[in-house]
């Protein structure tokens, strides 16, 4: 396999890989967990990055002391706050352009608008119901 399908096949299973990544690399490991999770909310392109299972396979190794259990919790809360905030920025920087253009390849503008409606009646509970049940807005 080449290096590059070596590199994806870590990064979309680091919970695999995870223990073997303490044991080599210590505390950078948790630098490396930082970036995947500021990645995958701060970067519009990398949603398929797996936050959701690092969470579990961290929390497990932290119970069986390979992990600092409130290292964790800081890394998490900063890399997913400040990843957030890269997001909103991106998306208040380019999200009024993308809505001027008549036809954007990827994005349906009627989903648009049914999101701004529903942010409309139900105001900015809207973000936090949407940050953990994303299917419902």
């Amino acid at each position: 396999m080449s290096v590059i399908g070596n590199l994806i096949d870590l990064i979309l299973h680091l919970d695999k890989y995870l223990n073997v990544i303490i044991q080599n690399y210590g505390i950078w490991t948790y630098v490396l967990i930082f970036l995947i999770i500021f990645c995958e909310t701060g970067l519009v392109i990398t949603p398929f990055l797996p936050g959701d299972s690092i969470l579990f396979a961290t929390g497990a190794l932290a119970s069986i002391g390979s992990l600092n259990l409130f290292t964790l919790f800081v890394v998490f809360y900063l890399s997913a706050v400040i990843g957030d905030t890269v997001n909103y920025h991106i998306g208040q920087k380019i999200g009024t352009k993308i809505l001027e253009k008549e036809d954007v390849k990827y994005i349906n503008k009627e989903y648009l608008k049914k999101s701004h409606s529903f942010y409309e009646k139900h105001g900015s509970m809207t973000i936090v119901v949407g940050r953990f049940i994303p299917i419902i807005c």
